[in-house]
This record gives C-alpha cells, structure tokens and sequence, in this order.
C-alpha cells in the first residue's frame, strides 16, 4: 500500500475518543469485559450510553463498528460503554446460554457499575441497542425510569413473527418460487411446534434434517427465547425513546415495531433511513461487497445514512438539557 493508502487507513481508523478497558463485576456470573469509550478532552462527569448488542458472537467493539458512533456521542459530551459477550473475544461463559431476561440483568448490572464512576454522571444515562436488544431494551426502561433516553435501532418486537418476516422477506428477495416458499413456510411451522412443545436438538433433527445454522447450542438459544415479546414491557416504560427504522430491513417487519411503539406511552421520535438495510448501512454499500470493506477501512463514518450519526447524537445533547 502506498504511503498515501496508509495515512488514508489511519486517519479513516482514528477517533476523537478515549477508550479504556474496563472489567465489570457481575456477582456469579463471570464478569464482563468491555470498553469505556470517553471524550477525548475533558474530566467529566460525562453522560452516558450504554450499548446492548444484537444477535451473535459480538465484541465490545463490534468489530469496530461501534466507533463512529462513540465518536458522535463523544463530541455531544457522552461517554460510551460495551462488553463483549460471554464467550467472545476470550471473555468467560456463553452467550448461547443466555435468556434475553439474562442480558437485561447484564444491562442492569452495567448501569449500576457505571453509576459508582466518577467521570459518569448517572443522571444523564441512557441505552443504545440493535436488533435483538428490542427484548432487552423495554425491560431495562420499565425497571429503569431514571434512564434519561433509550435508543433502538431495527429493534425486534415478537421473536416468532420476526423470525417468520425474516423468512419470507429474504425468499422473495431472493426471487424464490411459490413452491419453494411453501416448502420453507411448512419447515417453519413444524419448526415452531417442536419449540413449543420443547424439543431436545435430537427430536428437532429427526423432525427436520440437518441445517448448517441451527447447532444444538443455538437450539438452546432459540428454545429458551422463542417466546420473547416486548409489548409488555413498552406498556410499562415511560423513557423518550429515538426509535431509528430501515427503508429496506429484511430481518425487522418495521411496520409491525412502529405501531407497537408508537402505542407505548413512552415519549417517542421515530427517524425512517429509506435508503438503510438492518444494520443501518447504506444499501449502496450493503450490495457492494468490495466496495463496504474499502469504505469499511478508509471512511467508517461513510457507511452509515446521511443524519444517522448527527441525529443520535442531537437526541442526546437535547435529553441532557431537559428535566
């Protein structure tokens, strides 16, 4: 790579930020190891977001991806703080072994350590997550009413009905035929009916065959969470939320997550990015394989929809200044 290529990386790779690495108690469980990402200036007392993951074996960092938005927040006067999930990046445990009520108690337990910190003003702290953290935001928010702000990003609201609007978004933009669709619509209701009647992985691979995603650990996981539902939950929580939808998520059916937040009482503003898939990145980088790693290496901050950034980090300065 070329002198130029190189002062390109580093400075794409460079952030106005200050990361520590932290270790978090977590009573018997194993304690959780993460990042407090600070302002690059300053002493504080800084708000605080706190970052719940999506699905999969994902690291403080999310590989990275995280920072721009650490970033963003930093420069809005908030620091940022992420673990990595149990079993990832040589932390202890499992986090196939997790129930999503495990990962709310996780976020509870993050919250009061960083509420005993110095530099974090536990009056201005609030929650950040993606995907499967639509299960575990609201219950943190409902048991939580102190949180100054909760941000949810393509969250998830009924784990079935997401799964099944998985399913066929991803068939028909595949293009799939109706017979296949089919095929795949039986394989899922024979799916749902050995979770429901709480299938062992061996029962599931009689009934269905072999498939290269479900291992007998993600049975596990999936048996133990199937039936999550964030309803409840949103009719209890009472925090502002900044709910961030996708103009093309396969995974989140962004119609049915609207309208269920919009009837919670929580005060809410809703942001739609048309041109997003369910990660938040461009669909013109989504579809560009090359071209998002190239993006991914010397222009982080590009992947994401013009006021994707700004906006999070707008929401937050106005939340600081309010009763």
């Amino acid at each position: 790579m070329a002198l130029a290529g190189f002062v390109a990386l580093a400075w794409g790779n460079t952030y106005d930020l200050r990361e520590e690495r932290v270790t978090i108690p977590n009573g018997a469980a194993p304690s959780l190891d993460g990042v407090l990402a600070l302002p690059a200036t300053g002493r504080g007392p800084y708000g605080l977001v706190v970052f719940v993951h999506g699905d999969g074996p994902v690291d403080a960092t999310h590989d990275g991806f995280y920072r721009p938005m650490w970033e963003a927040f930093a420069r809005a006067g908030y620091a940022s703080l992420s673990w990595n999930k149990p079993g990832v990046a040589g932390s202890a445990g499992d986090w196939l072994a997790q129930s999503m009520a495990d990962r709310a108690r996780e976020v509870e337990t993050a919250l009061t350590w960083a509420g005993s910190r110095p530099e974090i003003d536990a009056r201005r702290t609030g929650l950040w997550g993606a995907s499967q953290a639509g299960w575990v935001l609201p219950e943190v928010a409902a048991r939580r009413p102190e949180l100054r702000f909760v941000i949810a990003v393509s969250p998830a609201v009924n784990w079935l009905r997401q799964g099944r609007h998985n399913l066929l978004a991803e068939l028909r933009a595949q293009g799939a035929s109706p017979t296949r669709i089919r095929a795949a619509v039986d394989r899922s209701d024979r799916t749902r009916a050995l979770l429901g009647a709480g299938a062992t992985f061996q029962e599931y691979r009689a009934a269905i065959g072999d498939s290269e995603d479900m291992t007998a650990a993600r049975w596990g996981f999936v048996l133990r969470n199937h039936r999550a539902d964030a309803t409840r939950a949103l009719a209890v929580a009472r925090v502002p939320t900044l709910l961030l939808l996708a103009g093309h998520d396969l995974n989140v059916d962004v119609a049915e997550t609207e309208a269920a937040y919009r009837r919670a009482p929580a005060p809410l503003r809703v942001v739609h990015f048309p041109d997003a898939d369910h990660a938040m990145l461009r669909r013109e980088f989504a579809e560009l394989g090359l071209r998002t790693t190239l993006t991914a290496l010397f222009a982080p901050r590009d992947l994401f929809p013009d006021g994707y950034l700004s906006g999070q980090a707008a929401f937050v300065r106005d939340r600081a200044g309010q009763g």
